[in-house]
């Protein structure tokens, strides 16, 4: 523990000193020089040698995730990465917790809808030895079955306690409907329907069908050096022998058109949580900058229009933002908050008011430099340490894109003209065509959201699953 200790005093020195440099030279941002090189057996690895803080961060990206679930199988990806470190060939999940912890070490596994991935950190003097773990987990996982059963049971209590918070399952609600059959439609970690039904197996196939060295990008990056450490990745992970994996299917999703209502009735509700939007962005959108602007205006920060007018002067809730989830297909847009029963509509109201001022009234030159200015002063300090650096190394691969998402930024927001403002908010910000998806009480708000959408749904909370995925009506036929 005291070693431990010690290790956080200097990394937290260490980034506060990073921090401020990162802060003073915002204004010529660059990415770090970095190799990339591809293993004999097609496993992408990206090399970046930075001596600063004496730490190694490690980000795998497979690409594969709950888009390729089987059918009525959601969450097996989940539980494939769920599970990397709970079993390998030649350690049981507490031994690999007492090797990690015994370094200082950090290791998480996890999916979205497009990929699973690994992050993981150790202290320099102890790469090799965490190397090992990282190669052990990714390479050999056993998939226990008690470990399974664990994880499920876990993640079964874990849905039942987001169901009756509410605020944990908006999202995956929001999603189903929104989506309708298209692959984003479907939850992530599962749900009572799928968690039914998966197995042990479902697990491990889906690992062995997606963790393959060519749908695999590692990205390192800290203190070490560049030719010890390829040499150390290619010794633990050119064994691992190459195969074709199945390719997953994501159509690009039509956005819906005209006004649709799903409420999930919480009859003990004392709160509504509500989502508003549509169709959204790709990662890769040309225009990603600039709508990033608009929304740190819109939603995306404390003074942001949508959280000045519902918290801070009306008092309607304690939190109103918004946000583009972007992802390998366009993913969701939406802005999000929650109220009490009975100022339910006066907050649904509001936050179309606001919208529709958006429309009105765009934005002001002070408004559109104040957005500059916030997002050039806080990114620097998101892409500093060991870990963030490896991350943003294996996101940038895995959407084929390059250092000058890094480099242009400062100059591309900074050309950024009121005009652009304008034709962004007109083309990504849906005003005639949107989802609503509300969690309440239906006996209290019902009759009175019907105003909302030319088509509502009333479903229970208590009704398994999030949605009918393989049938439900929606925006991908």
């Amino acid at each position: 523990m005291k070693r431990l200790l010690q290790i956080l005093l200097f990394i937290t020195a260490a980034l506060s000193m990073a921090g401020t440099a990162g802060a003073q030279a915002a204004g010529t941002l660059k990415m770090p020089a970095y190799k990339k090189t591809r293993l004999k057996n097609g496993m992408t690895l990206l090399l970046m040698e930075r001596h600063s803080v004496p730490l190694i961060g490690f980000q795998v990206i497979v690409r594969a995730g709950s888009a390729g679930d089987p059918e009525h199988k959601e969450g097996a990806a989940f539980m494939a990465a769920s599970l990397l470190r709970k079993g390998t060939k030649t350690r049981n999940a507490e031994q690999f917790a007492a090797e990690l912890d015994f370094i200082g070490g950090t290791f998480s596994s996890f999916a979205n809808a497009d990929s699973s991935e690994i992050a993981a950190e150790f202290v320099a003097k102890d790469a090799a030895k965490g190397l090992d773990l990282l190669s052990e987990a990714l390479l050999h996982p056993a998939f226990p079955q008690d470990e399974f059963n664990k994880l499920l049971k876990q993640r079964i209590d874990g849905l039942k306690a987001a169901k009756d918070q509410a605020q944990g399952v908006i999202g995956a609600y929001y999603n189903a409907y929104l989506f309708g059959r298209h692959p984003y439609a479907r939850p992530t970690t599962g749900d009572e329907n799928s968690l039914a039904a998966i197995t042990r197996d479902d697990a491990q196939k889906f690992y062995q069908a997606y963790y393959t060295p060519a749908n695999t990008i590692l990205a390192v990056a800290g203190d070490f050096s560049t030719a010890d450490m390829e040499k150390m990745v290619a010794q633990k992970f050119e064994g691992w022998a190459a195969r074709p994996a199945p390719a997953i299917s994501v159509p690009e999703p039509a956005p819906v058109t005209g006004k649709r209502l799903l409420l999930i009735d919480k009859p003990d509700s004392t709160q509504t949580y509500f989502r508003i939007g549509n169709i959204g962005i790709t990662r890769t959108n040309p225009d990603r900058l600039y709508i990033e602007v608009v929304n740190t205006l819109f939603g995306g920060r404390f003074t942001s229009m949508i959280n000045s007018e519902l918290r801070i002067k009306s008092g309607l809730t304690y939190g109103a933002s918004s946000f583009f989830d972007r992802r390998k297909v366009r993913g969701p847009f939406a802005i999000a908050t929650f109220t009490k029963n009975a100022t339910t509509i006066q907050a649904i109201d509001k936050t179309l008011e606001v919208l529709r001022s958006l429309h009105e009234k765009s934005v002001t030159a002070e408004d559109l430099q104040s957005a500059k200015n916030y997002i050039l002063g806080q990114f620097p300090p998101t892409v500093e340490t060991s870990q963030q650096l490896a991350g943003l190394m294996a996101e940038l691969e895995f959407y084929g894109l390059d250092d000058r998402e890094i480099n242009d930024m400062t100059a591309k927001i900074n050309a950024m003209t009121l005009a652009d403002a304008k034709r962004i908010i007109q083309q990504y910000y849906p005003q005639e065509n949107l989802v609503f998806v509300l969690i309440g009480k239906a006996s209290e708000i019902g009759d009175a959201v019907k105003k909302y959408a030319s088509k509502m749904e009333v479903r229970s909370i208590n009704d398994p699953g999030f949605g009918s995925y393989a049938a439900s009506e929606g925006p991908y036929h």
